[in-house]
């Protein structure tokens, strides 16, 4: 089957980001990816103040005035992750953890002009740059295992987990993963289609794509990103029409809010990447049960890897 959509005209995105608008008031408090779910991430109504305030004000929503920078380059990783990740989405994470070019492009991350980039631009960029330092979060911690046995919780001791980290250096500041997706590209890019290309080195989660996104090619690389993950993936997605169940990702209950309100809403956004007539008819009549499947927080290491020595 054919992912291939009709290439969109640049204002596609920002027209699908006022279209989702409204769902980012219906009160429902956004989650810490990967952390349990069991305590919301604050992120409306946090108050910022000083240079972390000035910081996330002109890095996510960009300058307001001064002129648009060139595209970003992204051709290092591009390379790494056509070299180093299956199509399956597995990775070789010793092969990144020896790369000098990798550091090249973390580098480059953190030098990056972003606010003077185009929206398109920008969101390729905090896509990339959550999911290249996702990679330099497990080589640095030497896991082979799972992502949540970083700074996890030691008897009393309680643990900060991998997404409070803060390492991931962009646009001349150091970030936490949580702060990146949470602070910047879900507030200011109001885009559901992130949650399919957001890669938290689990295999639970979308498989990581082997490109690296570009502005130029972000609504194509989007729209096959959700179709993999939606209508390739039965395991994490799939529907029953005889049953007239919706077996789910857990990613649609931790980040509800972020997709379109209601039963009816929600089955018309799965329905588009549904390739079954029965299916469709079942998303798009509103009346199913949502069934969430289970999270496999195993790594989403290539096989073969030995694990790091200590």
């Amino acid at each position: 089957m054919s992912r291939e959509r009709e290439k969109k005209k640049p204002e596609a995105m920002k027209e699908r980001r006022m279209k989702w608008m409204t769902q980012k008031e219906m009160g429902r408090r956004p989650v810490g990816r990967g952390m349990g779910r069991a305590r919301a991430y604050p992120w409306r109504g946090i108050v910022r103040t000083g240079v972390l305030a000035a910081g996330f004000a002109v890095l996510a929503h960009g300058s307001l005035g001064g002129q648009e920078a060139a595209p970003f380059d992204h051709s290092l990783f591009h390379g790494l992750l056509r070299a180093h990740v299956s199509e399956a989405g597995l990775v070789d994470y010793a092969a990144f953890g020896g790369s000098r070019e990798f550091q090249e492009y973390l580098a480059s991350l953190a030098r990056a002009p972003v606010q003077r980039l185009p929206e398109a631009e920008r969101l390729a960029l905090w896509i990339n740059a959550y999911n290249a330092y996702t990679i330099e979060l497990i080589n640095r911690h030497e896991e082979r295992s799972s992502i949540r046995n970083i700074n996890k919780a030691l008897g009393f001791i309680r643990g900060k987990g991998p997404w409070k980290e803060r390492m991931a250096e962009v646009g001349g500041q150091t970030w936490t993963l949580d702060e990146i997706e949470h602070e910047i590209i879900r507030p200011e890019f109001g885009e559901p289609r992130i949650h399919f290309a957001l890669v938290c080195a689990a295999m639970g989660c979308p498989p990581l794509r082997n490109e690296a996104y570009t502005g130029k090619d972000l609504e194509r690389q989007l729209e096959e990103q959700a179709r993999v993950f939606l209508a390739e993936s039965p395991e994490k997605n799939r529907v029953d029409p005889e049953a007239g169940t919706v077996h789910l990702s857990p990613i649609f209950d931790w980040y509800r809010e972020d997709f379109p309100p209601g039963d009816e809403g929600l089955g018309a956004y799965l329905a588009q990447y549904m390739p079954g007539d029965a299916e469709k008819t079942l998303l798009t009549s509103g009346r199913f049960r949502v069934v969430f499947t289970d999270y496999d927080w195993s790594l989403n290491v290539a096989p073969g890897q030995p694990a790091p020595e200590s």
